[in-house]
């Protein structure tokens, strides 16, 4: 990550501080868990929040195609210097709440997995529902992932929401060496038993 990268962030850490999780952007350890799940032979991918690009490197690095991505960005400076960085990957200046209204991004292919790092426990209740509603009904597929980290102790989707919704959490690991620590988690559609027959 470059020092100009971590000005950018800063500055729209300033500019809307609810809208940045963090003083600075997440760290390589952070980067490494966030995408160990993710095979460029499953599927694309959508990226929610991606500022810098420090998920999209990781991606990218772990062999994902540039135009099987997806990068969602509300910050207008952070997406136009995506669409610099990235011009195989398609860039959405828009809030992430918008996903529901959106058709599949990916013509008749739904995504295998969604990325964030958007700071869910900042925003309103009201966002965070339209942002996983929005993913999970329109843009994912049936055994897709959405991954998430928080620098809280416990998963930053609520109970009551993941229930409303069908969906389950699992914490699939920490980086301790990011700063702040952090833990991700992979959010999928809750697994029903199959009965024998």
């Amino acid at each position: 990550m470059s020092l100009n990268d971590s000005l950018h962030f800063l500055r729209a850490w300033l500019r809307a501080p609810r809208s940045i999780g963090a003083l600075a952007p997440s760290g390589p350890a952070l980067a490494r868990l966030m995408t160990s799940h993710i095979s460029h032979l499953h599927g694309p991918v959508i990226e929610l929040g991606p500022g810098t690009g420090v998920f999209t490197r990781a991606l990218l690095a772990r062999g994902l195609p540039t135009d099987r991505l997806v990068l969602v960005e509300a910050d207008p400076v952070f997406a136009h210097a995506l669409t610099q960085r990235y011009p195989d990957a398609r860039v959405l200046s828009m809030d992430a709440a918008r996903l529901g209204e959106t058709v599949s991004l990916f013509g008749d292919e739904r995504a295998s997995a969604v990325i964030s790092g958007l700071p869910l426990l900042s925003m309103p209740a009201a966002q965070v529902l339209a942002i996983i509603q929005g993913v999970f009904d329109r843009q994912l597929s049936a055994d897709g992932a959405f991954y998430q980290f928080t620098y809280g102790p416990r998963c930053p989707l609520p109970r009551e929401l993941l229930e409303r919704l069908d969906l389950e959490a699992v914490r699939i690991g920490n980086a301790l060496f990011n700063l702040p620590p952090a833990a991700v988690y992979r959010i999928g559609r809750r697994q029903r038993e199959q009965v024998a027959a």
